[in-house]
């Protein structure tokens, strides 16, 4: 995931929205449907937004 992210960080929760939009247009574009995806993640804005803060690998906090 870390390889398809912006090089900046954002708090920004636009930014961040912007980027699960563009994560479900592409995974539908493979064929994998949104209801498969949120069986797997509560929240996939969360999943990026954490994901961004988290580029060095690891688990988040809270995990």
């Amino acid at each position: 995931m870390a390889d398809h992210l912006p090089n900046a960080m954002t708090d920004d929760p636009v930014a961040v929205s912007d980027l699960a939009d563009e994560m479900m247009k592409a995974a539908d574009k493979d064929g994998i449907a949104a209801a498969e995806i949120n069986e797997e993640v509560d929240s996939v804005f969360e999943v990026i937004f954490e994901a961004m803060h988290h580029r060095e690998g690891g688990l988040p906090e809270d995990a």
